[in-house]
C-alpha cells in the first residue's frame, strides 16, 4: 500500500502538504504547532483534521508493519505464494490481514488440529476434489482406519476428516469477507430481557424483546445493549438468515455430482454454524461496539470545546458560592488574578433559612473586598441559593451581578491531590466553592485540573476505553490551552502542562524558574528554563504570553521566530511597537490590501497565511479568542419540577449534547431533555449541528414525570406531542 497517496487521497489534499504534514509529525512537531505556525506546508488544516491525519497515518502504517510480521510468519513456514502475496499487498485493513493470516496462524487443539494429528488430511483433500463418481464414502474412509491412533472406523475417519474441511471452510479469507458484508447489510441485532423482576431490569425495559437492523442501530443503542449484557439483564445477539448463509458458504466448495459431495455440504452447514457464526458475530459486535464508542468519544469532544472555550471573568473580585442545604453554603471570595481573600458558611436555604444573618455576612464580605460578581455553582440547592443572592443584591442597583457556573467535577478537583497542594488549609468544600469561583474567571485554567471524564459532558465515559479516550481528551484540552494561550508568569502547572511541546516536568521546572527568578521578562527567558531546549521552546514559545514584558510581540500569538519579519511589516508602513502597543494599527489591513498581499510578504519573508495571521495579532494584542457568552434570565417563580407546567416558556443553558438530544439546565435540579425530534421545526442530522454546551436557548416544557424525575422540553414553533 502507497501511505502518502492513500492518504493524500482520504483526505482531498494536495501530495506536497501531505507528505509535508507526514514529515512534520515524523520530526516530532506538536499538532497545535504545526497547525498555527506551519500554514504554508499543511494548506491551512486546523488541529481536529490534522489529528485525524495523525490517528490514520497511524492505523495504516501499523497495517503495513502487521503485513510484514504474516509475511515473515507465512514465508518461514514455506508456504508463500503469488496470490498470498498480491492479496496482502490489496488488504486495506487490519481485519483483511488476519483473515489472510488465519489459515497459517498457529492455532490452539482444535477438531481439524485433531483430526490432522491421526493422519487425516489426505481423506480431507479426497473429500473437498469431488471427483468420485461411483462407489461408496465408507470405502474411501477404510484406508484410514487406524486404532493406535483413534480412528476405529471409516465413519471416524469421514467425520475426522469433515473437521478438517468445515476449519478450512472457517478459514477462507474471501468468504468471510463475504459474510462480514452480508452481516452488516442484512444482519439484525436483537436482545431479550434475563432477569425480568430485578429493580435494575427496568432500566432495559425497552430491550426486553428488542430487534433492529443491524445497518440502521444509533451508537447510544449499541451501548446502551452492551452495558446491559455486562450488567447481567441482557442477551443480546446478531443474526442473518442461517439457511441463505449457508447457501453463500456453499458457493465456492460444493460441486455436484461426486459421492463426497454430501460430506462436503454436511462440512460446510457445520463450518457455518459452529465456526463462521460465533467468528462473525463477535466481528460485528466489535464493529458495531468501535464505531459507537467512537462516535460517543466524538461528542466528549464536541461538547467539551465549548464548555472549555467559554468566556473568562477577567480581572474580577469573584465570591464562590457552593450551594447546600443542611451544611450550608460554603463561600469563597478570590481577587482578580484568583487567590483567596475570603472563606465562610451560610445558612440562607432549608432548613435552617438564615437569609437575614446570610445577607448581612455576605453582605460584608461584599464590601470588604469590593467583590463584582458571585459565581454560583448548580448543584443540589442552586435555585434557592440563586433566588437569594438576586434578591440579596438588589441593594447593590446592579454593582454587583451574579451567574450560575456548571460545578461538574468541582468534588472531583476539591478531593484530589492538586487541590491539596494548591489549598492545604482549606477542607474539601471550601475548596469547592474557590474552584466555582475561578472557574467564572476562567473556565479553562480551572477545567483543566479535572480528569475531562469528570466534567460531566458526553454519555457512556465509563464504557469507554480509556487510553483511547483519554487520548482524545487530552488532544481536546490540548487544542483549546493553545487556541488561547497561557498567562507564562501565573498559569498553574497543570495549565502549562498542556502547552505543546511542555510536559508536567518541564512545567514544574517553568514555575521552580518563576519562583527563584521572578517573572519572565521575555519569552527567549524560557531557554534557561532545566531540560526546556531549542526544540521544546520552539514549540511553546508562540502559546505562551507576557503581559508588560519587555517586547510587545511576547504578548501576542506572534511566534519568535517571526519577530524579524513583522518588525520588517512595521517598517513598510511605518509604525512602531508603540503604535502596536497604543492599538493605532486599524489602518493596516487596508494598506496591506493596497500594497498587495503577496507582495507584503514577499519582502518581509513571509508566508500570506502567516503574515494575516501576524497582522490580526498586532491590532490586538493579548487579546482572548474567547466569545463572551449569554446571560441567562432568572424566573424567581421556579422552585423544582413540581413548579413546572406544560407550556411554560423558559430560558436555559445547554449542559451536554448527545446523539439522541440535549440536556438542559433549566434551574430545577433536574435538567429537561430536548429530544433531537424537537430541538427544530426543521430536519436535524445531529444536535450538535444545532447546539453546542453553554449555549443560551429558549425550550417549551413538553411534558413533566414527577414521579420518574423526568423532563420534556421542546425548542420547535410546533411541537411533535402538541
Amino acid at each position: 500500500m502507497d501511505i502518502l497517496k492513500t492518504i493524500t487521497e482520504e483526505f482531498k489534499l494536495r501530495e506536497e502538504h501531505a507528505q509535508n504534514i507526514v514529515q512534520l509529525l515524523d520530526e516530532g512537531n506538536t499538532i497545535p504547532f504545526i497547525a498555527r505556525y506551519r500554514k504554508e506546508m499543511t494548506g491551512h488544516i486546523d488541529d481536529q483534521v490534522l489529528r485525524d491525519f495523525a490517528d490514520r497515518l497511524n492505523y495504516l502504517r501499523n497495517i503495513e508493519k502487521r503485513k510484514a510480521e504474516v509475511t515473515a510468519s507465512i514465508t518461514e513456514q514455506g508456504k508463500m505464494t503469488e496470490e498470498i502475496a498480491l492479496a496482502l499487498e490489496s488488504a486495506v485493513t487490519l481485519t483483511e490481514v488476519e483473515d489472510i493470516y488465519r489459515p497459517y496462524k498457529q492455532k490452539k487443539k482444535t477438531r481439524a488440529t485433531i483430526a490432522i494429528a491421526k493422519g487425516l488430511e489426505p481423506l480431507a483433500d479426497i473429500l473437498m476434489a469431488q471427483d468420485v463418481a461411483e462407489g461408496s464414502v465408507e470405502d474411501l474412509g477404510a484406508p484410514f482406519i487406524n486404532e493406535e491412533l483413534g480412528v476405529k472406523s471409516s465413519k471416524d475417519a469421514i467425520a475426522g476428516a469433515q473437521d478438517i474441511i468445515a476449519e478450512r471452510v472457517s478459514d477462507d479469507a474471501e468468504l468471510r469477507k463475504k459474510l462480514r458484508r452480508i452481516y452488516l447489510k442484512n444482519g439484525e441485532i436483537s436482545s431479550k430481557l434475563t432477569k425480568e423482576e430485578e429493580d435494575g431490569a427496568k432500566t432495559y425495559e425497552m430491550y426486553k424483546d428488542y430487534a433492529e437492523p443491524v445497518s440502521e442501530i444509533k451508537s447510544h443503542r449499541v451501548l446502551a445493549l452492551n452495558r446491559g449484557e455486562d450488567e447481567g439483564y441482557l442477551k443480546v445477539k446478531v443474526t442473518i438468515d442461517e439457511e441463505f448463509a449457508v447457501r453463500v458458504c456453499q458457493v465456492g466448495f460444493v460441486k455436484e455430482g461426486s459421492i463426497t459431495t454430501p460430506c462436503v455440504r454436511f462440512a460446510v452447514a457445520d463450518a457455518y454454524k459452529r465456526l463462521i457464526h460465533p467468528s462473525i458475530e463477535r466481528e460485528i459486535r466489535n464493529i458495531l461496539t468501535e464505531s459507537a464508542q467512537e462516535q460517543a468519544i466524538k461528542m466528549f469532544d464536541v461538547n467539551l470545546r465549548p464548555l472549555l472555550m467559554q468566556a473568562p471573568v477577567k480581572d474580577k473580585v469573584t465570591m464562590g458560592f457552593d450551594p447546600a442545604y443542611r451544611t450550608g453554603c460554603k463561600i469563597a471570595v478570590v481577587d482578580g488574578t484568583g487567590k483567596v481573600l475570603d472563606t465562610t458558611v451560610v445558612y440562607p436555604t432549608p432548613p435552617q433559612n438564615k437569609t437575614d444573618e446570610a445577607k448581612k455576612v455576605l453582605g460584608g464580605l461584599i464590601e470588604k473586598h469590593k467583590i463584582d460578581v458571585i459565581s454560583i455553582g448548580n448543584g443540589t440547592a442552586s435555585k434557592e441559593s440563586e433566588i437569594f443572592v438576586a434578591d440579596m443584591l438588589k441593594a447593590y442597583g446592579g454593582k454587583v451581578r451574579y451567574e450560575v457556573v456548571n460545578e461538574a467535577g468541582a468534588s472531583v478537583y476539591s478531593g484530589s491531590p492538586l487541590a491539596a497542594k494548591e489549598f492545604p488549609q482549606y477542607d474539601l468544600t471550601l475548596r469547592s466553592a474557590i474552584s466555582i469561583a475561578r472557574r467564572l474567571q476562567d473556565p479553562l485554567a480551572e477545567l483543566i485540573k479535572i480528569d475531562p471524564k469528570a466534567i460531566g459532558v458526553g454519555q457512556y465515559q465509563h464504557d469507554m476505553p480509556p487510553a483511547r479516550l483519554d487520548e482524545v481528551l487530552n488532544g481536546v484540552l490540548e487544542d483549546c490551552v493553545n487556541s488561547v494561550g497561557v498567562d507564562l508568569n501565573t498559569a498553574s502547572p497543570s495549565l502549562l502542562s498542556k502547552v505543546a511541546g511542555l510536559n508536567s516536568g518541564i512545567a514544574n521546572n517553568i514555575i521552580t524558574y518563576r519562583e527563584e527568578n521572578g517573572k519572565f521578562k521575555t519569552r527567549k527567558e524560557l531557554l534557561k528554563v532545566p531540560k526546556l531546549g531549542a526544540k521544546a521552546f520552539e514549540q511553546c514559545a508562540g502559546f505562551l504570553r507576557i503581559r508588560d514584558g519587555k517586547n510587545i510581540l511576547d504578548n501576542t500569538a506572534v511566534h519568535p521566530e517571526s519577530y524579524q519579519a513583522t518588525e520588517k511589516l512595521l517598517k513598510l508602513f511605518g509604525y512602531t511597537d508603540k503604535d502596536v502597543a497604543d492599538r493605532k494599527l486599524t489602518d493596516l489591513p487596508e494598506q496591506i490590501k493596497k500594497y498587495g498581499e503577496t507582495k507584503v510578504a514577499e519582502e518581509c519573508g513571509l508566508g500570506v497565511p502567516t503574515m494575516n495571521d501576524i497582522v490580526v495579532e498586532l491590532l490586538k494584542p493579548g487579546r482572548d479568542v474567547r466569545e463572551v457568552e449569554q446571560q441567562v434570565e432568572l424566573r424567581s417563580d421556579i422552585m423544582d419540577i413540581n413548579d413546572l407546567v406544560v407550556g411554560m416558556e423558559i430560558t436555559g443553558k445547554v449542559r451536554n449534547v448527545i446523539d439522541f438530544g440535549a440536556f438542559i439546565d433549566i434551574g430545577v435540579h433536574q435538567d429537561g431533555l430536548v429530544h433531537i425530534s424537537e430541538i427544530s421545526d426543521s430536519y436535524v442530522k445531529h444536535p450538535s449541528d444545532v447546539l453546542k454546551v453553554g449555549q443560551v436557548v429558549k425550550v417549551k416544557v413538553l411534558s413533566v414525570d414527577v414521579k420518574k424525575n423526568r423532563i420534556g422540553l421542546t425548542m420547535r414553533k410546533n411541537p411533535k406531542n402538541n
